[in-house]
């Protein structure tokens, strides 16, 4: 993605594909990323040289449409090859419009794909109905309604909720503490954004 970059490359050696949206490209490069084990890059290319197009031509996947983000492309494009579990970095952080239509996409494609976001802070996801984390004992995990979630339970929060609702121009449930290395949160109706502390 093309949001705040890693500090650092992750480690890629347990990924089966590998890929990255337009102008993160020149982040990989900048970082010596080895180039030759991306299996794509895709989006409109309107931030590389024409020298990347000669380079680069067989991983290059053009995908012109301004209706679409290059991350709701790149989506695409994993979901025809098969992938279902999809972790993404460099898409948060930075400009809020981007991360916010990131996650926008992401809802799109929940019931498809598990998409798991990485960043400097945290990690989160569209949350299952039903949700166990574990060895999360201290650390921050934030509930946010994507708009609104109903009849939530969580077990192993500071603050538990039991059979509550929270919406997003109403009530959130973020900054909560793991009081328990095991928490459990469930609920019936809508969607859920879980943030994780690293």
């Amino acid at each position: 993605m093309n949001g705040v970059p890693p500090k650092d490359i992750p480690e890629i050696d347990g990924y089966d594909l590998i890929a990255c949206s337009d102008g993160a490209f020149h982040y990989l490069k900048e970082k010596n990323f080895p180039v030759e084990k991306l299996d794509f890059i895709s989006g409109d290319f309107d931030s590389h040289t024409g020298n990347d197009d000669e380079i680069y031509e067989e991983i290059f996947i053009y995908t012109p449409d301004q209706e679409k983000t290059d991350f709701e492309k790149s989506l695409e494009i994993i979901k025809t090859k098969g992938f279902k579990q999809v972790h993404v970095y460099g898409g948060s952080g930075g400009e809020m419009d981007h991360f916010l239509g990131n996650l926008t996409v992401a809802f799109h494609f929940k019931d498809e794909l598990e998409i798991t976001f990485f960043d400097e802070f945290s990690t989160y996801f569209f949350s299952p109905k039903n949700l166990v984390l574990e060895n999360v004992k201290g650390k921050m995990i934030s509930l946010y309604p994507f708009p609104i979630a109903e009849n939530i339970v969580t077990k192993g929060l500071n603050w538990s909720l039991d059979k509550e609702k929270l919406e997003i121009t109403s009530r959130i449930g973020t900054r909560n503490f793991a009081a328990k290395d095991l928490v459990s949160i469930e609920f019936q109706k809508g969607d859920l954004i879980v943030f994780v502390e690293k």
